[in-house]
């Protein structure tokens, strides 16, 4: 199975209604793709929104396509990952995490 269909591209206009009203926690991954690490990344936000499918949404921002909502969340630094449920950030974090920590994180927020 290909699991980058997992994960979802959301825009400055898409964001409000993907993430924030979203009914389940959502990760979202800021991005651009010159960014070595951010591609990195990919492979294990793959994994994590594979292995929480249905109880989590993993999606990307671009951050060089939808600037507004990158100025927004005050996202100096790619990759910049937010965990937001019920509308509220509940964990940021900056740079590469291995799978592990990145799974701690989901689960403390699935609780």
């Amino acid at each position: 199975m290909d699991t980058k269909e997992h994960l979802k591209s959301v825009s400055d206009a898409s964001f409000d209604t993907e993430v924030l009203k979203a009914e389940q926690p959502t990760l979202v991954d800021f991005w651009a793709p010159w960014c070595g690490p951010c591609r990195a990344m990919g492979p294990v936000l793959e994994e994590i929104a594979r292995d929480y499918e249905g109880r989590l949404n993993v999606v990307k921002v671009n951050v060089d396509e939808n600037p507004k909502i990158s100025i927004l969340y005050g996202v100096r630094s790619i990759p910049t990952l937010l965990l937001i449920k019920d509308g509220e950030i509940r964990e940021t974090r900056v740079g590469m995490l291995p799978r592990e920590q990145l799974a701690a994180i989901v689960d403390r927020s699935l609780q």
